[in-house]
């Protein structure tokens, strides 16, 4: 039984890793499985498993509404031609690759995180990357890699707030900012390597020269500064203000800093470490270039002009999670949410159409036209032209999201087991207890990649990581500070948010590609913190 309810994350790593298929088809091809298994061997009653497909079903429109936001974000400053000027701003403070991948697929990307959550950040950064040379595959593989400390904290700390929900005591507050609070003391060590992480991916596997350890080793005091003021500041953070705040304003401190030691050379390498890809052309939302605009429009644009639809991005994204009346009204006002599909309790799908970012994208991106354009025209010949871009993807999360919720719902059967990832779980705890604090961490990245939220997974198995602590006789906050972390380290392999990004840059059909370069850090950083995690235990 134990590879039956394993199909779900089986079948994904052999099709997509092992034998490259590209995700549509790898996807629909497990999703059939798991259904089936679901079926006939789980025996999920006929309403249970038409809800589960409906849930997925339902549940792509709320993802390709953040990716429509992203898709139009691009279009329109690269028609506006700000992606240049933006590009000619991080130039002016480096064109060392090496330091930009960290600037803006782990600090801004931070940010992102911070604010919005839902997988938004690496749909933001990815374009970014490639606006500034970076091939496409690089730029999605850094966006995703660096989409993960931060990524712990979420969205004004949903992770830990509705993740945690099902183990918390009455007093939620003291217990939230102890986990959080455990889980930047790990990161002290696993989290500061971060950094560095993305700079040895980027030189290993997408330097077009000369493979050289001192492409890396002359920048490891500089990453590994950053990765440990930005851990320190998190600790600090958690401990002062609270474990809400800490993804918001950890990355804007640390932004600040890292362009303080730019601009004193502090620790930077005596080498730069310059585009190995010239000469490479991105069109990756099927959307053709208007050189002479762009070149015409940039060399006219303030920096502050052309980053300000991101500026109102961070704006009313924190805005929209902070301020309790908007966060009311943005929930509300438009809800094509589904409560209870088909009647059946607990099967639902959200979709507060206002409150995603995929308004204040979309939003944002109108702004941008009338600031940087003065004219809204091109917004709904590009708007047709991302819809048509999007179909492909579309059926592709689809099939994704199908095999995910029947393998969550599964624990309402005709066989009285457990869901299948409760049961994965438990088989996997009653034989591992004793090296646990290791297999916490992995089990956190296991619920992200299949379910592909960080918030799921802890929701999902804090329970059994609860139970285990207590029944090993191991420090309850330390265990579930361990999930935590390895959901967010999930991220980098969740398949629904690598066929999303790879979306967003034209690379559909290399999802596999892109899977066996994020697993790497993935393996790393869950090794990492669950050292870090048994060296805690020892005190």
């Amino acid at each position: 039984m134990l590879f039956i309810a394993l199909l779900a994350v089986i079948l994904p790593l052999i099709l997509l890793a092992v034998f490259n298929m590209p995700a549509l088809k790898g996807m629909a091809i497990s999703a059939l499985v798991v259904t089936l298994a679901g079926w006939f061997i789980w025996q999920m009653p006929n309403n249970v498993m038409f809800a589960s497909i409906l849930q997925g079903i339902h549940k792509t429109f709320p993802i390709l509404w953040i990716l429509f936001g992203a898709l139009m974000m691009l279009h329109v400053l690269r028609h506006t031609g700000a992606i240049t000027r933006i590009n000619a701003g991080f130039e002016s403070l480096t064109a060392d690759m090496r330091i930009l991948a960290v600037l803006i697929a782990y600090l801004f990307g931070g940010l992102i995180e911070g604010v919005s959550g839902f997988g938004t950040p690496a749909m933001v950064t990815a374009p970014l990357l490639i606006a500034l040379g970076f091939t496409p595959i690089a730029g999605v593989t850094l966006a995703l890699v660096a989409d993960s400390t931060s990524a712990a904290y979420g969205a004004v700390g949903t992770p830990l707030t509705v993740g945690l929900s099902n183990v918390a005591p009455a007093n939620v507050a003291d217990f939230m900012n102890n986990i959080a609070g455990t889980m930047t003391t790990i990161d002290l060590f696993g989290g500061t390597f971060m950094p560095l992480m993305l700079v040895m991916l980027l030189v290993t596997f997408f330097n077009r020269g000369k493979k050289s350890i001192k492409s890396w080793l002359e920048i490891t005091p500089w990453a590994l500064l950053i990765g440990l003021v930005y851990n320190v500041f998190a600790w600090l953070y958690a401990h002062t203000i609270g474990y809400e705040f800490v993804s918001i304003l950890t990355p804007l401190t640390v932004l600040i800093i890292a362009v303080l030691t730019l601009k004193y050379r502090i620790l930077l390498p005596p080498t730069v470490f310059t585009n190995p890809w010239k000469g490479a052309n991105f069109t990756g939302d099927g959307v053709q270039n208007d050189e002479e605009t762009m070149q015409h429009a940039s060399s006219h644009m303030s920096l502050l002009t052309a980053w300000s639809p991101y500026l109102i991005v961070v704006v009313l994204l924190l805005l929209s999670r902070t301020i309790g009346w908007l966060k009311h009204f943005m929930t509300n006002a438009i809800d094509f949410g589904w409560v209870n599909i088909l009647g059946i309790k607990g099967i639902s799908s959200d979709w507060p159409v206002l409150y995603s970012p995929g308004f204040i994208l979309t939003l944002a991106a109108a702004i941008a036209l009338l600031v940087q354009a003065r004219t809204l025209k091109p917004f709904v010949p590009a708007a047709k032209s991302v819809l048509a871009s999007m179909v492909g993807t579309g059926v592709t999360l689809m099939v994704t999201l199908i095999m995910v919720q029947v393998f969550s719902n599964s624990g309402t059967n005709g066989m009285s087991l457990p869901s299948m990832p409760t049961y994965i779980a438990k088989t996997v705890s009653q034989h591992m207890a004793g090296v646990w604090v290791f297999v916490a961490p992995f089990l956190g990245e296991l619920g992200a990649f299949i379910t592909g939220s960080a918030t799921v997974s802890t929701l999902t198995f804090s329970p059994i990581q609860a139970d285990v602590a207590a029944n090993a006789h191991l420090a309850k906050p330390i265990i579930l500070a361990l999930q935590v972390i390895g959901a967010a380290a999930g991220n980098m392999i969740c398949v629904h948010n690598i066929v999303a990004v790879s979306a967003v840059v034209g690379l559909a059909g290399q999802e596999g590609a892109i899977l066996r370069k994020t697993a790497i850090p993935a393996l790393v950083y869950g090794l990492l913190v669950g050292i870090a995690g048994a060296i805690m235990l020892m005190f």
